[in-house]
């Protein structure tokens, strides 16, 4: 190994993708057991790593070298082997600085409240202190301030979850409703994986600024290659890095009335684009064991949506895919929550006299018209674009 990864559970990380990127080749990830962890690194088959969770403190005792920051921070996210040992540093903080900015939140004057007390809340705490916040308060399960009391400071006005609550694959994780907090002007989220999970959702529904993880990510492996390669890049390369890796995971979503063209419409999106097609009704076909009017005429609507609704969840975890759903997916709420965790939602408008009915139980059964009004509202709340398709 040249350049790698090491962590816990690393079977769904955008690093490889990422340094290939920044010409830090090749790059393996590790996932290492604790017990491991000393003797992969006591065995020095690597040039250069980044350490993710849980690891960023236990590697400390096995390097020769800390960095400044690292050792103000006490955790450690990039190793470097040189000629007189592994040096250990920190490139969280200049990655959740660049996440901040990016993102439009300040951190000045702030309070900020971080949710988790591992190794990478040891570098937020020391970028935002380092920024200027006002106060800076760590949330943990068992401390003086944890999830149990944390609405004691609803007047928190920047919050960070640096823990993996709401990762891959437990999506719905969820550490605090960020309602309770009336002050709160920005939200950043160290999850990359989905890209927007439930807290990220609730702050974009209340329209609050916030950042994901993504851009942290990036930017932090930005550093950790320079310091790979012995070479310091400027920082406007991040940009154009941050957008392929966007549109590499990034989910397309069609929504639409039934007919209106989705699964050709997403079946050339996702030749176009080197994505994985995915029709939800042919998920829901595959999951029942038969065809969609006879899961309304055997077994009912009620039962359909919550197959349905059981497909979407599985499939919007998932990225790096074109996903047609079904015309009514819409009407569940939780659907659309899914969906955007990890796609950009597109509305595909066609007039109704053009739409498609064969094996549609809704729409041969049904007034149309009736039902494009009803659901109208409910497509335009959902999308972040729209395609007409004449």
């Amino acid at each position: 190994m040249k350049y790698g990864l090491i962590g816990a559970h690393l079977g769904h990380s955008y690093s490889p993708f990422i340094h290939s990127l920044l010409g830090s080749v090749p790059y393996e990830p590790a996932s290492l057991r604790p017990e491991e962890l000393g003797s992969f690194i006591k065995a020095g088959d690597f040039a250069g790593l980044n350490v993710t969770i849980p690891y960023k403190k236990a590697v400390v005792p096995y390097l020769d070298h800390i960095a400044p920051e690292a050792k103000t921070i006490g955790a450690v996210n990039t190793i470097v082997r040189r000629e007189d040992g592994l040096w250990g540093y920190n490139t969280d903080c200049f990655g959740f600085l660049y996440a901040a900015e990016h993102a439009g939140i300040s951190l000045k004057g702030k309070k900020v409240l971080v949710l988790g007390s591992g190794g990478a809340s040891a570098g937020v705490q020391a970028a935002a202190a380092g920024a200027g916040a006002a106060e800076v308060l760590v949330v943990s399960r068992t401390g003086a301030l944890n999830y149990g009391n944390v609405y004691e400071e609803s007047g928190a006005e920047v919050i960070v979850n640096a823990t993996p609550v709401g990762m891959y694959p437990q999506n719905r994780g969820k550490l605090l409703e960020l309602s309770r907090f009336g002050s709160c002007c920005g939200v950043i989220d160290l999850v990359y994986n989905p890209l927007y999970t439930p807290l990220l959702l609730d702050a974009r529904e209340l329209g609050l600024p916030f950042s994901n993880g993504l851009s942290m990510l990036v930017a932090q492996a930005k550093y950790a290659s320079d310091l790979f390669q012995g070479i310091q890049r400027p920082d406007s390369i991040i940009e154009g890095i941050l957008d392929k890796t966007l549109k590499k995971v990034q989910n397309i979503v069609l929504i639409g009335m039934p007919g209106c063209g989705k699964s050709t419409i997403g079946k050339r999106l996702a030749a176009q684009q080197g994505k994985k097609f995915v029709d939800t009704d042919d998920l829901v076909e595959q999951k029942a064991g038969k065809s969609i009017p006879d899961i309304f005429a055997q077994d009912g609507e009620a039962s359909f949506r919550a197959l349905e609704a059981e497909v979407i969840e599985t499939v919007g975890k998932e990225n790096g895919q074109v996903i047609a759903t079904g015309g009514g997916s819409v009407l569940n709420l939780e659907n659309v929550r899914n969906l955007k965790q990890n796609g950009t939602v597109v509305f595909i408008k066609r007039d109704l006299d053009k739409l498609a009915k064969e094996g549609r139980p809704l729409s041969i059964g049904g007034d149309l018209a009736e039902m494009y009004e009803k659901r109208l509202p409910l497509y335009k709340a959902a999308a972040d674009t729209v395609m007409e398709n004449v």
